[in-house]
Formats: structure tokens, C-alpha cells, sequence
């Protein structure tokens, strides 16, 4: 189930500069949703909070250093 996201808090990274590609985040219920910055209607990506704990402690561990 998606979970309503007409209320959300979206957020993007501080260290975003103008022009710069980005996400935006937004925390709802037990979910994360994950839009581009630059296409707001695009299409939004909603993961469970253990997913995404899962991915952000993989992005810190460097398991995706070396993607190309």
C-alpha cells in the first residue's frame, strides 16, 4: 500500500548546490519516499524503513564505491 503523500515533508541534502542533480526524501508512516528534484511529478520510489536503513548503511560501508 502507498502511503499518502500529500502532506509529506520532502527534504533534499544541504550540500546540494543550484543545478545540481538531486533527490528529495520524505519520512511517512513506515515508509521513505525518494522524487527527483527536477521532476516533482515524475514518479516517486517508496521503500520500507528497514530498505532503506539497509541502503544508507550500505552507502556508508562503501558497498557501492566501485559501481560503474
Amino acid at each position: 500500500m502507498q502511503p499518502d503523500l500529500s502532506n509529506a515533508r520532502w527534504r533534499k541534502s544541504s550540500l546540494s548546490g543550484s543545478g545540481a542533480s538531486c533527490v528529495e526524501v520524505a519520512f511517512v508512516d513506515d515508509a521513505v519516499a525518494v522524487r527527483d528534484t527536477k521532476d516533482r511529478d515524475g514518479g516517486t520510489l517508496v521503500f520500507r524503513r528497514d530498505e532503506w536503513t539497509a541502503f544508507i548503511g550500505g552507502i556508508k560501508n562503501g558497498d557501492f564505491d566501485n559501481l560503474t
